[in-house]
């Protein structure tokens, strides 16, 4: 077949080219969204994400904002999601009152158990902290404190060298100050990745709590969600005084370990904070928009009884 070729004339150019047919043009389908699809990935993009969360508990949608206002407490069902040791803190001193100690004591992996330096790196960028505690003086109230916050964001809140290291300094500051000392336990337990090093420090963190009782000055524990293994065993169950948030677990075990172990069925509400208060093992359960205000009238009346002798 003979190709046409237009002229110049009707082209208007100088240049002589073949007359093309288009090809033909695709008609345009409507998108998926726009035909009302119920694809599950398609709802989310008309949600922005970090605007709204849904409760564990109530599975009702939070929005975020109101969630950081209630210090990540649901407002419809109380259920208390987990929270940051530096949001922790900023929720319970005075404003600008606290000074952080050995902020920068790290970890080291002597043993060179595998992947543990590879962890340390990942959950120091993922919480922009330096081991699984943060410890400093502060103001609660008008009280002096010592302050110690652990993080269940690195590792777990286990407890290694660095945790018992820092926690024991923390104590002997306070009887050297004459501070009551502030504790909020969440932990899995001592940190496997450091042998028998991280079971020293219970040991450790239990007798520098002994010596500052000698001078009879208070200990408040408050156990969070979760406070296991070591660290249960330990200083996080020896205060004067052991509060703990609503509906936490604690215990050394796990349920289904002492389950598995014991081949008994367990009662219900088992290692929750309710069961715990019930059989005489903590003291309080304060929720934790009260837990400032309960801190400082336990710590007004503990401190006025030594003064009094």
């Amino acid at each position: 077949m003979a190709t046409t070729y237009l002229t110049k004339a009707a082209l208007g150019v100088e240049q002589v080219e073949p007359a093309l047919t288009p090809p033909p043009v695709k008609p345009q389908l409507p998108s998926k969204s726009k035909l009302g699809s119920d694809n599950s990935k398609t709802r989310k993009r008309e949600i922005p994400e970090g605007l709204w969360t849904k409760c564990p508990s109530c599975e009702n949608m939070v929005f975020d904002k109101e969630l950081d206002e209630k210090l990540k407490v649901c407002p419809k069902c109380q259920h208390h999601f987990p929270i940051g040791s530096r949001e922790r803190i900023h929720s319970l001193v005075e404003t600008c009152s606290f000074e952080e100690m050995d902020a920068t004591m790290t970890s080291v992996d002597f043993l060179k158990f595998t992947g543990y330096r590879a962890k340390l790196e990942r959950d120091r960028k993922s919480t922009m902290l330096m081991d699984a505690v943060v410890t400093g003086i502060g103001k609660i109230g008008s009280q002096r404190v010592a302050l110690g916050v652990m993080d269940f964001g690195f590792l777990g809140g286990s407890m290694g060298s660095v945790v018992g290291e820092k926690l024991t300094r923390l104590i002997e500051r306070a009887t050297e100050g004459n501070w009551p000392v502030v504790i909020i336990s969440t932990s899995g337990g001592a940190r496997m990745q450091e042998g028998s090093t991280s079971l020293m420090q219970m040991a450790k963190t239990s007798a520098a709590l002994a010596y500052h009782a000698r001078q009879q000055l208070p200990y408040l524990s408050i156990l969070t969600n979760n406070s296991y293994g070591g660290v249960m065993a330990s200083y996080a169950a020896l205060g004067d005084l052991i509060l703990a948030e609503p509906a936490a677990m604690v215990g050394f075990a796990g349920p289904r370990v002492i389950k598995d172990t014991t081949h008994a069925d367990l009662p219900e509400g088992f290692q929750t904070s309710e069961f715990l208060l019930d059989h005489g093992l903590i003291d309080a359960i304060v929720p934790r928009q009260e837990m400032k205000e309960q801190i400082i009238k336990y710590l007004d009346f503990l401190m006025h009884k030594r003064r009094q002798g």
